[in-house]
């Protein structure tokens, strides 16, 4: 089965605020991004340069629930034509980062299976997490060898700052 990351239903329209939110109510229906509701936000994206994204639901949508058993998928990805940022959202007091770590490398591989991920010169992963919106510094080794195999950066945070 292919998987279109790039056109598909599931995209919400393009947005260019300068900063504005994603959620996931974690009541088993998609991912969405939100400018009226900051207390709805798992992250926070920071678009000073009014760059048009696309956020593109994955989980419960691009791929449903019983599609691709026993690999995991991220919440989100949020794109522009540079931009291809991987984010999985998550709203858990501990023992959260290996699963979300997971998921953002399942998705890469998903994504790199149906299109060129190198046609993007800004490539990020972001594990964000409600209850630990600030960074959190990653292991060196894991932040290398998540580059090496992947070509992605990774961050563990809840800020997202769309660079120009």
């Amino acid at each position: 089965m292919n998987l279109n990351f790039l056109v598909n239903t599931c995209s919400e329209p393009a947005r260019d605020d300068i900063e504005f939110g994603l959620c996931d109510d974690q009541n088993g229906k998609k991912a969405y991004s939100n400018v009226d509701t900051p207390a709805k936000w798992i992250a926070i994206v920071k678009n000073t340069n009014n760059i048009n994204l696309v956020f593109t639901p994955i989980d419960k949508c691009l791929i449903k629930d019983d599609e691709f058993p026993g690999r995991g998928r991220c919440d989100g990805l949020l794109m522009s034509a540079k931009h291809l940022y991987f984010i999985e959202l998550k709203d858990e007091a501990k023992s959260w980062i290996s699963g979300a770590i997971d998921q953002l490398e399942s998705t890469i591989e998903f994504f790199k299976e149906n299109h060129d991920i190198n046609l993007y010169p800004y490539k990020k992963a972001f594990a964000c997490n409600k209850k630990h919106r600030h960074f959190q510094e990653i292991d060196n080794e894991l932040n290398n060898s998540f580059f090496r195999k992947h070509k992605v950066r990774i961050d563990i945070q809840a800020e997202i700052l769309v660079v120009n």
